[in-house]
């Protein structure tokens, strides 16, 4: 038998006045999955996140974390998640290790080799008995994510969470999320704006738009889904128009593209020695052809736009 999702969402709906700011979600994300929610803004990511953590009442539907009802029995479902909505909450005229020990006191089976254990895996070990109000912004964040791990969650929510991390932080980030899912079989749920990441972070990814999911998929599938790709063909730049036609013969689409002599083709990778000879036969120099894998960000853009 399938082991229960950590998350069930159910029709999750919210409605403000006669408007559906989320409208009728449903997904399931299992145990041990970096799950991407991704969207424009206003397309109501934070929204779907303050409902799961019971921040906003659920207009309609309902959200169950670990089997557990965040409509019926909100105490019993909210214990099994840690979470930062927007930004971290903290004291900042208190020092780090006493922001932890704060929270600690909240929850039960916190004890101090596990507040120790947090800090050395988020990386403050050397900060963490200074003040908060002395921290970067990427510090805070460090311990607004060890404040939400110190009670060992099933489900980790993270709203943009690399927020005023440098790139070594944002490193370190993604590889202790991907270790957090795939080794301790945490659900970690993360919206971002930074698709590169996103790609590099998560298994499978949603795409909500205007309140709607749009997409939901394997992050593999969803950037390469069709086997289609563009392949970049460098011409003698006087041929470029003879290029265009001969392949505009093969019924194949030329992108636009600024820089004379190249031509960007929508086609597989299979179909590039055919295409390839054609343009040697008639005479065409070719000098390069590439591949251009495309990436979260080209099908993100495409999804959205084409939802409008």
């Amino acid at each position: 038998m399938d082991q229960m999702p950590v998350v069930q969402l159910r029709h999750a709906t919210k409605r403000i006045g006669s408007k559906n700011i989320v409208n009728d979600l449903s997904f399931d994300i299992p145990a041990g999955e970096v799950f991407g929610f991704l969207g424009p803004n206003g397309a109501g990511k934070t929204t779907t996140i303050r409902m799961m953590v019971g921040l906003i009442k659920i207009s309609q539907g309902d959200i169950l974390i670990k089997g557990q009802s965040i409509t019926k029995n909100f105490n019993k479902a909210i214990q099994n998640v840690g979470a930062i909505v927007e930004n971290p909450d903290l004291y900042k005229y208190l020092t780090g290790y006493q922001n932890l020990k704060h929270y600690a006191r909240m929850v039960s089976g916190v004890t101090k080799a596990r507040i120790s254990e947090i800090v050395e895996i988020v990386g403050l070990k050397d900060r963490i008995h200074d003040k908060v109000k002395t921290y970067s912004l990427g510090m805070r964040q460090r311990l607004g994510i060890a404040q939400a791990l110190l009670h060992s969650p099933s489900l980790l929510i993270l709203d943009e969470p690399t927020n005023g991390l440098d790139p070594a932080g944002i490193h370190e980030l993604r590889n202790y999320l991907k270790r957090l899912a795939h080794e301790e079989g945490v659900a970690v749920f993360v919206s971002s704006h930074l698709l590169s990441e996103m790609e590099l972070m998560c298994d499978r990814v949603g795409v909500l738009q205007a309140g709607k999911l749009v997409s939901i998929q394997n992050i593999k599938d969803f950037v390469h889904k069709g086997g289609a790709s563009r392949v970049c063909v460098t011409v003698e730049p006087a041929q470029t128009e003879q290029a265009k036609r001969l392949i505009a013969s093969l019924n194949k689409i030329t992108l636009p593209e600024e820089n004379p002599g190249q031509l960007l083709i929508q086609m597989n990778k299979d179909e590039i020695p055919a295409v390839n000879r054609l343009l040697m036969d008639a005479g065409i120099q070719v000098y390069s052809i590439q591949m251009q894998e495309q990436t979260l960000e080209d099908k993100f853009l495409e999804i959205t736009e084409d939802k409008k």
